[in-house]
């Protein structure tokens, strides 16, 4: 299935993998982004928009639900962490981010099961203890078989860091 493995041990070196990422983002990406509180996420998306261009830093929509920034390509990060029902989800009209030509970012994607495309770059997050973390790019469909592709020559281009990925 192509997974790309990639243990960081900073805040700064999980904003960098996402930097990473969103160097590499065009527009219609969908990730989806999974694991407990304090893995990562939002560093993750932060990085992200640093990637896609976005000069501001982008904060975690838990309360907002949804936030845009503007970059390269636009990017749309939403937090689902907050809505209990799949009719919640539903009902905010969730599919507009999907195909807009941006970048959709969701935090605690696992609420969204069964309403989100079955096609998407899955991301999951583990804290290992410390500022350790393991994440996981999960590809669902041909595109994302090819961004992780991308995502992983970039991780081995890379000479202002020591990446531990597999």
């Amino acid at each position: 299935m192509n997974i790309l493995t990639v243990n960081t041990d900073s805040p700064e070196q999980t904003r960098a993998l996402g930097a990473m990422l969103g160097n590499v983002a065009s527009g219609d990406d969908l990730y989806l982004l999974a694991g407990n509180l304090g893995a990562g996420k939002t560093h993750l998306v932060q990085g992200i928009g640093f990637g896609l261009g976005v000069k501001e830093y982008a904060c975690s929509p838990s309360f907002m639900i949804a936030r845009e920034y503007h970059g390269r390509l636009t990017l749309y990060h939403l937090d689902l962490y907050r809505l209990d029902e799949i009719e919640e989800i539903v009902d905010l009209g969730i599919e507009q981010y999907f195909s807009s030509n941006a970048v959709c970012a969701i935090e605690w994607a696992e609420k969204g099961q069964g309403v989100l495309p079955a096609e998407n770059l899955l991301i999951e997050l583990t804290d290992l203890g410390g500022d350790n973390r393991r994440i996981r790019f999960v590809p669902h469909g041909n595109h994302y078989v090819e961004l992780v592709n991308k995502l992983r020559e970039s991780l081995s281009k890379d000479s202002l860091a020591k990446w531990n990925f597999q």
